[in-house]
Formats: structure tokens, sequence, C-alpha cells
């Protein structure tokens, strides 16, 4: 009997013990467990997967929006204002005279090719002639005379295309001076009120697109210019030494190159050396300054002047072109500076060109003067 009271109250006391104990573990158990049902548990669960996902959404949308400002610049997305308007206006100008600068470059490619034919043809006649009056023949070989004729047709052919190439450069300076118009209309828009900053930013694209325009139409004058002395002294050259060449068929004997030819060739040779050899020192007295302090300086009469009186006491002077360019204000505004005044230097070559300088006489340099207020072109006599 003491036995069974002792028994059940220490089945009661575990009891009570295990009770309490299961009160305690239970908590443990469910957060330990991932699939757990309690209504405490899924809120810590859920709550880190909702705030990851705007992370997740925050660092892809820079990549959507990059686009978005070059989409701005388009040049052919007007505002609606008053400088939107003109800046499209611009743009369709800018196109015209893409369009002009394009057609006569591939008119000059289409000329280049009719006179790279003629020459190929002409020289291939010549070397007939030359090498069967080199293993003698008879004196007024018909076959000769015949080859002559047909090489003499060649070479006007190639004469030809001098006057043509002529009249592009005359065209390529009217698409330069439209263009010098239309930089000139750019620059002077920004000072109009009314715009929003795309306007500005189409203004910057169509400046930039001009001024590339700009290069390649004075690139073009410049081959043209080198193309038409080229020509004209090859021409001339060869006339001479056809000459030479009926005189060689007449009497049946083989002479070789003209010798006014040969004169020529070592006169000009001469000055071209003569011309590397020296360089113009500070203290030299320039024989024409040309200062660029304006628009559409006129100076072409006065250099046809000082250089024909130069040529005239010296038939064999060559020249020094130099371009002066200011060193004034910031490194982008001297190097500005430095690249218009080689412009104006090319400008002025090309005039000498035009006169009937040969190129090779002619030595163009720049360089930077910081007492000059304005760019200058400065020539000098050797």
């Amino acid at each position: 009997m003491g036995f069974s009271k002792k028994f059940a109250v220490t089945l009661s006391a575990a009891s009570f013990l295990l009770a309490g104990c299961g009160d305690s573990l239970w908590p443990s158990l469910e957060a330990s467990d991932p699939s757990g049902g309690s209504s405490s548990s899924a809120p810590a669960t859920v709550q880190p997967v909702n705030n990851t996902a705007p992370v997740a959404e925050t660092e892809v949308q820079p990549v959507a929006t990059n686009p978005v400002p070059q989409a701005r610049t388009l040049p052919d997305e007007n505002t609606g204002t008053f400088v939107g308007n003109k800046v499209s206006n611009m743009d369709g100008d800018l196109a015209k005279l893409q369009q002009g600068v394009n057609a006569i470059g591939s008119r000059v490619e289409q000329i280049q090719r009719e006179a790279q034919v003629g020459s190929d043809q002409y020289h291939s006649l010549l070397g007939l002639i030359t090498a069967r009056l080199q293993r003698g023949t008879t004196p007024g070989n018909p076959i000769l005379v015949d080859q002559w004729n047909q090489a003499q047709v060649q070479l006007e052919q190639v004469a030809e295309t001098i006057p043509r190439m002529t009249k592009l450069s005359n065209e390529a300076a009217e698409q330069a001076a439209f263009g010098q118009y239309l930089l000139s209309a750019v620059q002077a828009t920004y000072g109009l009120s009314g715009a929003v900053d795309a306007d500005h930013e189409r203004l910057q694209s169509l400046e930039d697109r001009v001024h590339q325009e700009l290069v390649q139409v004075d690139r073009l004058m410049t081959d043209l210019s080198q193309d038409i002395n080229r020509q004209n002294v090859y021409v001339n050259n060869e006339r001479q030494n056809m000459t030479t060449l009926s005189l060689a068929i007449k009497n049946g004997e083989l002479y070789g190159a003209s010798l006014a030819t040969r004169a020529f060739t070592q006169t000009e040779n001469l000055a071209r050396a003569a011309s590397r050899s020296e360089q113009p020192h500070p203290g030299d007295r320039p024989l024409v300054i040309i200062r660029f302090d304006r628009p559409n300086v006129n100076y072409q009469q006065a250099l046809y002047n000082a250089v024909s009186l130069a040529l005239s006491r010296k038939p064999t002077a060559t020249f020094d072109l130099v371009a002066i360019s200011p060193q004034r204000g910031t490194s982008a505004q001297i190097a500005l500076n430095s690249a218009a005044a080689k412009r104006n230097a090319e400008d002025v070559l090309r005039t000498l060109t035009d006169m009937g300088v040969p190129g090779s006489r002619v030595q163009l340099l720049a360089t930077g003067d910081p007492n000059a207020t304005n760019n200058e072109v400065r020539l000098y006599v050797r």
C-alpha cells in the first residue's frame, strides 16, 4: 500500500515535468522546421522575398533607360519651337550641300578614270613607236605615222579633261562658299531666344557635321587644284615630246625626250632643292602679307601683281607660304586658330597654282606668332 502511494506520487510528478517540458520545447521545434504551419513563422519567411524583389528591379532599370539620351540627339527630331524649325531647315540645307559635294566627287572620279584610260593607251602607243625606232626603221614609216596619230588623239583626250576639272573646281568653290554661309547661320542661331535644351543639342550636332563637310570640300578643292596643275604640266611636256618623236619618225632615228622638257625638269628640280634648303627667318621681309581679319578677303589681285613682279625679276624664284596663327587664349582656341590659318594658306596655294605657279615651287609651312592678333598668310620669295 505504501509502495503504491509512492509510485502514484512519482508518476504524477513525472507527468507534471513532462508537461512543462513539452510547452518549452515546441517553439524551438517549429522555428527550426522550414515547412511549419504556424502563422507566426509565415511572415518571417515571406518578408525577405518581398524585400529582394524591388532590389532586382532597381538594378535592371538603368539599363532600360540608357537609350533615352541617344534618342534625344537625333537630328531629325523637331521640338516644334522656332529654333527647332530653323534647325530642321538648316539640316535640309546641309543635306543639299552633301549631295552637291558627293556629286562633284563622283564626277571627279569619272574624269580621272577617263584620263587614266587615255594616258594608258597613249603610253602604250608611245612604247610601240619607241621600240620600233630603237630597233631601227625606214624614214617616215607609215605604220609609225599612224601610231603617232593615234597617240596624238589619246593625248588630246587627256588634255580635254583639264577644262572639265577646272569647271568642277569652280563648282566646289561655290559649295565651299555655301558651306561657310551655313556654318555662320548655325553659329548665329545659338543667340536666338525661345530654344529648349534639345534645340541646342541638335545645333551642336549640326555644327559638327557642317565642319566635317567643309573639311571634305577643302580637301576636294585641294585635290582638284593639284590634279589640274599636274595635268597641265604633263600635257605640255608630252606635246613637246610628241614634236620630237615626230621628227624621229621622219628621220627613222630615236632622239629621246625633248630638250625643252629636260631643261624644264632640271629647272624645277633646282628650284625645289633651293626652296627646301632655306627656311624663312624671323627677320625676313615677306613679299605679301594677307590678314584674314574678316570673311571673304579679296587678296587675289595684289597677290598676282606681287608674284608677277617677283618672277619677272627672278624667273627661277621659289616661294615659302607660311600660315601664321595667334598664340593666345586656351589650348583649344590656339588649335582652332592654327587649323583656320592652315586652311587659309591652302586657299592661297590653290590661288597661286590657278595663276600658273607650279606647286613644286611653293613650300607650305605653318607656325605661331604671339604678336599676331589675327590669322595671317605670309609669302616669302627665295
